[in-house]
């Protein structure tokens, strides 16, 4: 947290609303005591997305906003993890052991300290009296109003449009889906886990909406219709080229394109397109595409043996003066 932004109380309160009472204990000012001859502690490099320590911030905010806190952010929130390491390990060992293992240089910094065995046992900090209930779910009634249900898809950044809004609600509104739903224990409406899933699911990033939706082009009183940008010009030429060429094998039917390189070995290759910067941060910085391709080509079959990267980052020109196409 913000040092010294928060009374006692305050810090508290605080540590009530970012912790699970089920599952996890509370520790306000200090680390928990752990006996250890070695403490490692990784936290992202300045600069670096820190998506939890992020989220925990939004939430002090709206949580200050309505009333569960005394004090009013805006806060700012770091997060790190620590491991307590025991045993006959010199420095140079756990240095070694931190970097290889614990850590990704690119993205993280270490810090390691001596051994905690002076520090209190663990537990003798109770939990804040008023802690959170902790719920399965929160249900998310969908309203018959459309502005209603914009008004959800905004506040909930789900980025979602009417027709999509109202196809989720007419499908969880059916009689028969709120019963089969309550016999297996789930509530009559999606709950945010649901609602939000389907949001990233249906998201142009995943299903690339616009890219593939059809197109009616005019020009004069000619009407065209072209069946989506992406399956008629990228996909339809492609595949218009792999029907007279035998050396490509496997084309959009797996994680990534596959073609023969010899008589023993097929060559897998994935790009993707991301923008940067974009409207959110992807997750440990721009790591979101190198990330994406190297996995793909890594699930590709049984799963092919990744060799080398490309270094290809597009931007527009700043120069450029003339109408863009």
């Amino acid at each position: 947290m913000q040092a010294g932004a928060l009374a006692d109380s305050d810090a508290n309160a605080v540590g009530g609303l970012l912790s699970d009472p089920v599952a996890e204990r509370v520790f306000v000012d200090r680390p928990p005591g752990v006996a250890c001859d070695w403490c490692v502690e990784v936290a992202y490099k300045p600069g670096v997305t820190d998506n939890a320590g992020q989220t925990a911030s939004l939430t002090l905010d709206r949580a200050a906003d309505a009333g569960f806190l005394p004090t009013i952010g805006p806060f700012a929130v770091r997060t790190a993890r620590r491991y307590y390491i025991s045993g006959p390990l010199r420095e140079t060992d756990i240095q070694r052991v931190a970097d290889q293992l614990l850590a990704n240089a690119l993205v993280q910094q270490l810090t390691i300290t001596a051994g905690s065995a002076s520090l209190p046992a663990p537990g003798d900090t109770p939990l804040p009296a008023e802690s959170p209930v902790v719920t399965p779910w929160v249900e998310v009634p969908l309203p018959d109003d459309d502005a209603a249900l914009l008004a959800l898809s905004r506040t909930g950044v789900l980025a979602l449009n009417l027709a999509e809004m109202r196809v989720i609600r007419d499908h969880f509104a059916q009689t028969d889906r709120q019963d089969a739903r309550r016999t297996i224990g789930l509530p009559a409406w999606p709950t945010d886990v649901e609602l939000e899933a389907l949001a990233q699911t249906w998201s142009e990033h995943c299903k690339h909406k616009i890219f593939n939706a059809k197109i009616h082009y005019r020009e004069g009183a000619e009407e065209t219709v072209i069946d989506g940008l992406f399956p008629t010009y990228i996909k339809g030429s492609t595949r218009a080229i792999a029907a007279e060429r035998d050396w490509l094998v496997s084309v959009f039917d797996d994680n990534a394109g596959v073609i023969r390189w010899s008589d023993d070995y097929h060559a897998v290759f994935k790009v993707e397109t991301h923008n940067a910067p974009s409207a959110l941060d992807p997750y440990g910085g721009a790591l979101t595409g190198i990330v994406g391709v190297n996995r793909d080509p890594a699930a590709t079959g049984l799963g092919a043996k990744l060799v080398f990267n490309t270094d290809v980052f597009c931007l527009a020109r700043p120069s450029w003066s003339a109408p863009l196409p």
